[in-house]
């Protein structure tokens, strides 16, 4: 279904409809008018559902007489719609239009004149000149899921054409005069409840739709939309929660969403923004879990690299290293001590985060001696572009401060260490 399509984008609304979004999508007229071939398909099915009753009557006819006609078995065999569109309808939805749309039917007829003859066979009906048009108007529910109604529908057949097979000449005066629009009437009130049960059909789905996805063993994110979806005139924003959680337990971090607003561009179909709210709530999630923390060990090194880590690399910087633990391989377990902060701005992204730096000697006997701790404070700045089709970066070191926490092979100066050039770590 056309709606669903994209209204999965945006799937998800919760209760809190007050507070700023995490992420915004924009699907602009681009993506409708995908939509709308999609959902043409749909539309195009549930008019091959339509259903003309039977019905009956009677009529003079001269120079017969009365004569009672019957009409049965009527079925769908094709539906054309040759032209369609979906237009926006700021504050509401959308407007889906149809236009000179063909219905071909067929059926069987029967006649009684003149109290004993009958007759009867089988007929073709040419439906033509369908327009339909409805608005469907898109909203939330108790849920946080989408919902979705007709507000208005209006459906006009321009004519129907009946062929008769088997029959006198006679028959088609009849009920071109008496039946066609008998027959135009029965088909236009079908035409609406059909329209409308399209749109209908979509909450059952949409209600099934998930609020909460599994990242990983650690973290699931919920990406309901915290308000109804605002329709303008050349596109539909959703804002959504983009929040992390810890599995199982929703606890809301220190902080909240700052708004902020996608850029007036519609060229393409799509558009996702995400601010640092997401990404920081992930920091918070995993900071929880306890999982924001790095062992670095020699192997991580490149062999190519000069500097390894051991005491004798060490040493030379710092003596006491050597001095008591000579010849020995060394392990860095750095931990987050606050909640790494991300922030966003014009075509740039920075990073602060504060860590502990602790230093161990591995021991023959594979047992970790502490040998210092240091406190890091770094920030990093990321300048984004587009460069060959793809994403890429420019990173800058802002800052970074290594102060001694604590040493248990004597004072020294931590700037030498901060001076020292690391080789890129392999993990």
């Amino acid at each position: 279904m056309f709606l669903c399509c994209w209204l999965v984008l945006g799937a998800l609304i919760p209760a809190t409809l007050s507070i700023d979004p995490g992420v915004k999508v924009r699907l602009t007229e681009k993506g409708i008018e995908y939509g709308r071939q999609l959902g043409m398909a749909a539309m195009q099915q549930k008019l091959n559902s339509i259903q003309v009753p039977d019905f009956s009557g009677k009529e003079r006819v001269s120079p017969i007489g009365k004569v009672r006609y019957n009409l049965s078995n009527i079925r769908v065999l094709k539906v054309g719609i040759p032209k369609s569109s979906v237009d926006l309808v700021p504050g509401t939805g959308v407007k889906m239009s149809i236009g000179d749309a063909f219905i071909s039917l067929n059926g069987r007829w029967k006649v009684k004149y003149l109290r004993i003859i009958k007759h009867s066979g089988s007929f073709d009906l040419n439906v033509n000149g369908l327009n339909i048009a409805t608005t469907i108007s898109i909203k939330t529910d108790e849920t946080g899921r989408p919902a979705v109604s007709s507000d208005s529908c209006s459906a006009a057949v321009g004519s129907a054409k009946v062929k008769f097979h088997g029959g006198g000449s006679w028959l088609y005066n009849l009920f071109t005069r008496f039946i066609d629009k008998a027959l135009r009437n029965a088909m236009q009130k079908q035409i609406c409840p059909r329209a409308t049960s399209v749109v209908s059909d979509l909450n059952p789905q949409l209600k099934t739709l998930n609020v909460l996805a599994k990242v990983d063993k650690y973290a699931e994110i919920e990406y309901s939309m915290v308000s109804s979806p605002t329709v303008l005139k050349s596109s539909i924003d959703l804002n959504l929660k983009g929040e992390f959680y810890n599995i199982g337990k929703h606890q809301e971090p220190p902080f909240s969403p700052a708004a902020f607003n996608l850029p007036p561009q519609n060229n393409n179909m799509l558009y996702i923004g995400m601010s640092a709210f997401t990404v920081n709530s992930a920091a918070f999630v995993y900071n929880n879990a306890g999982v924001l923390s790095l062992s670095v060990t020699d192997d991580m090194i490149p062999k190519s690299s000069p500097i390894r880590l051991n005491t004798n690399t060490f040493g030379v910087i710092i003596p006491g290293i050597a001095k008591q633990f000579p010849g020995l391989m060394m392990k860095l377990l750095m931990k987050m001590e606050k909640i790494p902060t991300l922030t966003f701005e014009t075509n740039n992204a920075s990073v602060q985060a504060t860590t502990t730096v602790t230093a161990f000697a591995i021991q023959t006997n594979s047992t970790l001696s502490p040998l210092f701790v240091l406190n890091l404070e770094a920030s990093v700045s990321a300048r984004m572009f587009v460069s060959e089709m793809k994403l890429a970066a420019a990173v800058t070191l802002n800052k970074m401060d290594l102060t001694l926490a604590k040493s248990n092979v004597g004072d020294f100066q931590s700037n030498l260490l901060r001076d020292t050039h690391c080789p890129q770590l392999e993990r």
